[in-house]
């Protein structure tokens, strides 16, 4: 086993097992999660609510249970419980965390605050476990079809001579000698067949196309752009801003979430919490921002100007009146 020293660590250098796709979709997911773990900031959380900690179960679990603990708040999953109010939402959720010694049914409103990822409870693990799962899947094909492309031609060998001439013929070419045929019976002993079809050679591109495409779709539902352009020919700038009013409904919902959830934690525990947009989500929103000013402003400029046309046109109807 090859062991590579890597700042001190040791690092065990083995091939990636592409087969094992569990573990790749899990891979999918975390690196994922690293990305959106930076969707917002957090002013004046306590010590005892980690910012990561905190996400992670929005995020996950779709919500987050917020409560009050020997003068400390902190913040657990759980699951719902008790009677359902006038719109069949429950009234109350149970934590049970034994580090805290809570095992406790805390009525929602009163001695606990439910921050939700979004509004429908939905949470990010659904939507993670979709892409990765299809990710996962199509670099295994991608994994095949590549050691599939070395294989343009079989060799058959009739005998055992004519395989290890076979053999030595290929190790020689692998090596990067030329190689030479001594013997007739080489040629007579073997047969090749064309393996790679001329239909298969654009099946690497097209499971490239496919995985980047997976990926630009995953990105642009949790509003970051990431254009994948089909077409084999460059794109205009109209064109790369078509799926720009796709990408901000799900964060400006989970965002309002989040800032309506603080407002409850803030009231009910008496802290001064907020939370914001971060990382490239907060530059998409300035942008977004900045081009609604600029449309406002050239149709307010477009309105003064037809209005100022209109009193010129009546000022000069009226005079002619006059005369």
């Amino acid at each position: 086993m090859d062991v590579v020293p890597y700042f001190g660590l040791n690092v065990f250098n083995k091939p990636y097992d592409f087969k094992n796709k569990r573990r790749a979709i899990s891979n999918y997911i975390d690196y994922m999660l690293i990305r959106t773990m930076k969707m917002f900031t957090y002013n004046n959380l306590p010590e005892t609510i980690p910012q990561n900690a905190l996400e992670t179960y929005i995020q996950m679990n779709g919500m987050v249970c917020v409560f009050e603990k020997d003068g400390n708040i902190y913040a657990s999953f759980g699951g719902w419980g008790g009677e359902p109010n006038a719109y069949y939402i429950p009234t109350k959720f149970v934590v049970a965390n034994p580090y805290l010694n809570v095992f406790e049914t805390f009525t929602v409103g009163e001695d606990c605050v439910i921050i939700k990822n979004d509004s429908m409870y939905k949470g990010l693990r659904e939507m993670f476990r979709k892409y990765a799962t299809q990710l996962a899947t199509n670099d295994v094909s991608l994994q095949i079809a590549s050691i599939s492309s070395r294989m343009i031609s079989l060799i058959e060998a009739t005998n055992d001579k004519a395989e290890q001439s076979a053999r030595k013929y290929i190790e020689d070419i692998e090596r990067g000698d030329l190689s030479v045929i001594a013997s007739p019976a080489f040629i007579d002993g073997i047969r090749t067949q064309p393996y790679m079809q001329t239909s298969q050679s654009g099946v690497i591109s097209a499971l490239i196309e496919y995985q980047q495409y997976m990926k630009a779709s995953w990105f642009n539902e949790l509003g970051l752009q990431s254009n994948y352009n089909m077409k084999r020919e460059s794109i205009n700038s109209n064109e790369a801003q078509l799926n720009e009013d796709a990408l901000f409904p799900l964060v400006d919902d989970m965002l309002e979430c989040r800032q309506a959830g603080m407002d409850e934690v803030n009231k009910m525990f008496g802290t001064n919490i907020s939370v914001e947009l971060s990382s490239a989500w907060s530059d998409n929103q300035l942008e977004k921002d900045l081009m609604q000013e600029q449309m406002e402003s050239e149709i307010s400029d477009k309105s003064e100007t037809e209005g100022g046309d209109d009193i010129d046109s009546e000022e000069s109807i009226s005079e002619d009146d006059i005369e």
